[in-house]
């Protein structure tokens, strides 16, 4: 029986990283692996990881109708894997899970559960609601403190934004205008970034 699986995490905690891995793996002895992707950091149609790995992907935009993309998997894709899920919609995660129940396709969700003011993203709430399975990744982004990381800051010219628009697509620990840092909640809510 086919699962919806969520699994997610800070950000540079390595999502992107397992999820190519696991597209990787399977691809090695099966031809039924597809990968989406709805917002990678590179803004193109492929998902990357800060560690350097990268695979081309279907790039969707969030709210997009999925009608086409799941025309496109026809009857030989029985493994989709999706990395960036938090920036779907809750439309979207529901079309994704008819895939699982309707199709019988095994998908792998991978994404944030928070965003910067840590509200839950509307995708991974609706996939906290209904996937079969979801987890925490078992790796951890530090603070700068040495605590866990369990914050996505968005760092607005050397200081932590309290307001803004939800998506903004950014790295983390980049020395931009606008980037995001990993921080522990002590460190998120006195807004010390501190080296």
């Amino acid at each position: 029986m086919a699962e919806l699986s969520f699994t997610y995490g800070t950000m540079a905690a390595g999502k992107s990283t397992l999820a190519l891995q696991l597209c990787w793996q399977l691809r090695e002895s099966r031809d039924d692996v597809a990968l989406w992707t709805f917002g990678d950091r590179s803004r193109t149609g492929v998902v990357t990881s800060r560690i350097g790995i990268e695979a081309a992907a279907t790039a969707i935009e969030p709210g997009e109708a999925l009608d086409t993309y799941v025309a496109d998997l026809g009857q030989k894709i029985k493994i989709l894997v999706i990395d960036e899920a938090q920036f779907c919609s809750m439309d979207q995660v529901d079309e994704i899970a008819r895939l699982v129940d309707d199709e019988g396709i095994d998908v792998h969700a991978f994404g944030l559960s928070a965003d910067f003011m840590l509200n839950v993203f509307p995708g991974s709430q609706r996939l906290f609601a209904i996937s079969d399975r979801s987890q925490e990744l078992p790796l951890t982004t530090s603070c700068w403190c040495g605590g866990r990381g369990r914050c996505n800051a968005r760092i607005v010219n050397g200081v932590i934004a309290r307001g803004g628009d939800q998506i903004v697509i950014g790295d983390a620990g980049g020395s931009d205008e606008i980037h995001y840092q990993v921080l522990c909640r002590r460190h998120y809510r006195s807004g010390e970034l501190g080296r």
